[in-house]
């Protein structure tokens, strides 16, 4: 039977212009939802690994119902979910096309979660029934609260036995309540086991690098099983660590693939060509997603490294942030079903 995955974080609404207008372009903005924990949730869901995911919301807010309900329809369990004063969070997503690039802007102070703190959420009842718990570097980002927050739900994970996941996700507009990222995560990395990322992140959030030039477009796998290999000597505590590899051509084409260093062997993923990218936002939440599962479905590592990139690589091909997939539409990418013909 599948294990249930529990997932933290906060979710905001969505605003987007139309397919790939720039902002109020059109006086219009499509309303859909977005956070890379819910996108996780959403993603193993769509797997059909058993989730839970909570977050805090406002109460008596009928948006706040409205994302509630959305949960529901993608079978993502919100039983958890804790109703505490402050706001939802907005962001604003332009799509970019070709050269140029795609932009967020946030509107998340002063949210629900943001003001929430230690105790808020009573993790024994969470966690009941779970094995693993999966969180982002994105929460601890919101405010000091946020981060202490963060800070106590993986520490009663692990001393619940659970296995916990972190997707470092460094976000610069985020950091503004007096801590550096590199305070925060270093401590919070202490308690995990599966850590995924990417170069940025590793340096920014932990303080750890190496001289990788990711604007070349040429990304050398040699780089990355040494930054790999420091993250895991700094963090004894790391299983492993898997680090996404984003060859940026244009905001339209991308190579993607990824590499995983379990201590024991460093592994490099096939290399996937995404040339026509409809929307690469939630594309690393589904690499995460698509790892958890993995790991706990299949025996090989690199199977479930395998898994993961393809989920991530169709990812690209679905607009909004969750990933509106199944196990059976990944393996068939896997399997090498990548020409996109039509199935009749």
């Amino acid at each position: 039977m599948p294990k249930l995955v529990v997932t933290f974080g906060e979710i905001m609404l969505r605003l987007a212009p139309p397919g790939y207008d720039r902002f109020l372009q059109r006086p219009e903005f499509e309303a859909t939802w977005g956070g890379g924990e819910a996108n996780v949730a959403v993603a193993l869901a769509g797997f059909g690994m058993p989730v839970r995911y909570v977050t805090v919301l406002p109460p008596n807010n009928p948006l706040a119902d409205a994302f509630i309900g959305e949960l529901r329809r993608f079978n993502v369990d919100p039983r958890f979910i804790v109703r505490k004063p402050g706001r939802l969070g907005v962001y604003f997503v332009e799509k970019g096309a070709n050269q140029r690039p795609s932009k967020v802007v946030y509107d998340r102070d002063h949210t629900a979660i943001a003001l929430a703190k230690p105790g808020d959420i009573n993790w024994d009842a969470t966690f009941e029934g779970a094995h693993w718990f999966h969180v982002t570097g994105i929460t601890p980002a919101l405010s000091q609260g946020a981060a202490d927050l963060s800070i106590e739900a993986v520490q009663k994970a692990k001393e619940k036995g659970l296995t916990v996941s972190c997707d470092l996700n460094y976000r610069k507009k985020l950091w503004k309540y007096g801590k550096e990222a590199r305070e925060v995560m270093s401590e919070l990395v202490k308690h995990v086991d599966v850590a995924v990322a990417n170069e940025e992140d590793c340096q920014k959030s932990l303080g750890i690098s190496v001289d990788v030039d990711v604007e070349s477009g040429k990304l050398d796998p040699k780089k990355y099983e040494e930054l790999s290999g420091k993250v895991l000597d700094a963090y004894p505590n790391l299983q492993m660590i898997a680090i996404t590899l984003r060859e940026s051509f244009s905001a339209s084409h991308n190579g993607w693939s990824a590499c995983l260093n379990n201590r024991k062997e460093f592994l490099v993923s096939r290399r996937y060509d995404i040339t026509h990218i409809v929307d690469r936002v939630g594309g690393g939440d589904c690499f995460a997603a698509g790892l958890i599962y993995g790991l706990d479905n299949y025996d090989s590592h690199r199977d479930a490294l395998e898994f993961a990139v393809a989920a991530s690589c169709l990812k690209h091909s679905i607009s909004g942030d969750f990933a509106r997939l199944s196990r059976d539409d990944v393996l068939a990418l896997v399997r090498g079903g990548g020409s996109g013909r039509v199935q009749r």
